[in-house]
């Protein structure tokens, strides 16, 4: 029993590299990956922790099985498709996808944000942002830190920089930046209408349905230190949770 945990997170991180070694096209149509005995000896683990992490893999459409010769990567389409189910897959975005600032860092006053950060002061530092996949934008996300936390990424100069896309995530800045690491976010999904500015960045038209994705991050100290609203085009996400009975 005491051990369960353990094993979960060992699969679970195995998982996660398997992926980013997917996404950074290390394993291109054709090619098999590792099997599960190459697996279980290069990272030190039991094959059935190499065969759950597959399972995660296929069940993401990321890789299929051919019984006989092994486990190969799904053919990417044309379409971005990426599923996140933890603040690690959020972070690895920057694997396969570039931010383009649209509305660079900067401070301003905003009642509504700096409540759903419990702030004690209106004043945020915001900016907004496309996410990028193959110069497609499949994104629109915009972000509000609290002042401190704001004053960490105003020496970053990409994010100062609109029309320059590069390979960066706000959280993944902030996490090397903060006194304590970012350990959960908060989210909830809507659905909500095109403004005509979201219509004219994500290339679609007005009033057409969009996911509205809101994450409040927090530290492993309970420190709120991002608010994020992100519009996907739908058919550009997809949401993945594992579920567990609770009890005995």
């Amino acid at each position: 029993m005491g051990e369960q945990p353990q094993r979960e997170s060992t699969y679970v991180r195995l998982a996660r590299e398997l992926r980013a070694g997917i996404l950074r096209h290390d394993y291109p149509d054709g090619v098999r990956l590792p099997t599960e005995a190459e697996l279980a000896t290069r990272y030190g683990v039991s094959r059935q922790t190499v065969r759950r992490a597959f399972q995660d893999l296929v069940a993401e459409g990321l890789v299929y099985r051919v019984p006989g010769r092994g486990t190969f990567a799904t053919p990417r389409e044309e379409q971005y498709l990426r599923q996140f189910g933890s603040v690690d897959d959020l972070m690895g975005l920057s694997i396969d996808t570039r931010m383009d600032v649209v509305t660079p860092l900067h401070r301003r006053i905003d009642v509504d944000a700096a409540g759903r950060l419990g702030l004690h002061t209106d004043r945020v530092h915001t900016l907004a942002f496309l996410r990028l996949h193959d110069d497609v934008a499949f994104c629109h996300t915009s972000v509000w830190l609290p002042p401190a936390v704001g004053q960490l990424l105003e020496s970053v100069e990409e994010l100062t920089l609109p029309g320059t896309p590069h390979d960066l995530t706000v959280i993944g800045l902030l996490d090397q930046r903060l006194p304590e690491p970012i350990a959960e976010a908060e989210q909830s999904i809507t659905v909500a209408a095109a403004t005509a500015d979201l219509a004219r960045h994500l290339g679609c038209e007005p009033g057409r349905p969009l996911l509205r994705i809101d994450r409040v991050y927090q530290t492993v100290a309970g420190r709120l230190v991002e608010l994020a609203i992100s519009h996907f085009l739908p058919e550009h996400y997809s949401y993945r949770v594992r579920l567990r009975r609770s009890g005995g």
